[in-house]
């Protein structure tokens, strides 16, 4: 982790998520606008010292929305992620190192989960469960699972055959105590890429089923809702309702995506570090 922290192509990343943790955390506490108040005198106004973003068709300031939408869009991405890894990373976990008839048919379920299509299926359970944010949520952290059990246990199976593993169970150890000090920790450089490459995966499908109308619903202020709201105000002229948002969720899933590659090259066992 130490080294993760200190390799420097991480640094501007990490510091555009800092940037956005601490816009979503207190531009909404700071600013005076609220992300609903509604002013229609003051209606799409273009981005002044007043209202550094401009205003929407119902004259809500638009950095209010944005701030308010990067609060929504990391605390429910974080929420889908660590649900998404806790499910796959016991299902994996359990089929890698039990094995069995329970493990077979639960790897059976995670290669039928991952026969369609992950947005589309994301977009069925939310239609089932009810159009709203806590069903996108629910969608997009379902199928997220299948790659977290794969994934984990793939590498379990090859933590399971190394010698020192081999040598544990020679010795007497007992199954709990190989996974739980040899195995399991061996895992986590793994499930931690993987959960880097999730989020941002969440961030952007929950914006995307928001965008189509089956996620956050008006007047929550989620990018992918905000960006539909402003797309036909574009065509007049009025830029900025649906740009704003979406140049932010551009910042927040690229700069994700490139902490999860170098995290890879990283902390991955079998990447280029392990190799030096």
């Amino acid at each position: 982790m130490a080294k993760l922290l200190a390799d420097r192509k991480l640094t501007l990343p990490l510091a555009v998520l800092i940037l956005l943790v601490l816009f979503a955390i207190f531009v909404p506490i700071v600013w005076t606008h609220g992300p609903n108040a509604q002013n229609l005198f003051g209606s799409l106004q273009r981005p002044s010292f007043s209202h550094p973003l401009g205003t929407d068709q119902l004259g809500r300031d638009v950095l209010a929305r944005v701030a308010d939408g990067a609060r929504i869009s990391l605390v429910v991405a974080t929420l889908v992620t660590l649900a998404g890894a806790l499910a796959g990373g016991l299902i994996g976990l359990l089929a890698g190192t039990v094995g069995g008839v329970g493990g077979g048919v639960a790897m059976r379920a995670m290669d039928a989960i991952l026969a369609f299509p992950s947005l589309i299926l994301a977009m069925a359970v939310t239609v089932g469960l009810g159009i709203g944010l806590d069903s996108a949520a629910i969608g997009v952290a379902l199928v997220s699972v299948p790659w977290y059990a794969r994934l984990l246990r793939s590498e379990a199976l090859r933590v399971s055959s190394l010698p020192f593993v081999e040598a544990a169970h020679a010795l007497g150890a007992t199954r709990g105590r190989i996974v739980a000090r040899h195995i399991v920790p061996h895992m986590l450089p793994v499930l931690f890429i993987q959960m880097a490459a999730a989020f941002g995966y969440a961030v952007l499908a929950l914006a995307g089923l928001s965008f189509v109308g089956l996620g956050a619903q008006v007047p929550t202020p989620e990018w992918g809702a905000m960006m539909t709201e402003g797309l036909t105000y574009s065509l007049t002229g009025q830029w900025w309702i649906s740009i704003c948002p979406g140049v932010a969720l551009l910042l927040t899933v690229t700069a994700v995506s490139m902490v999860s590659d170098r995290m890879r090259d990283v902390l991955d066992p079998r990447g280029r570090y392990a190799r030096l």
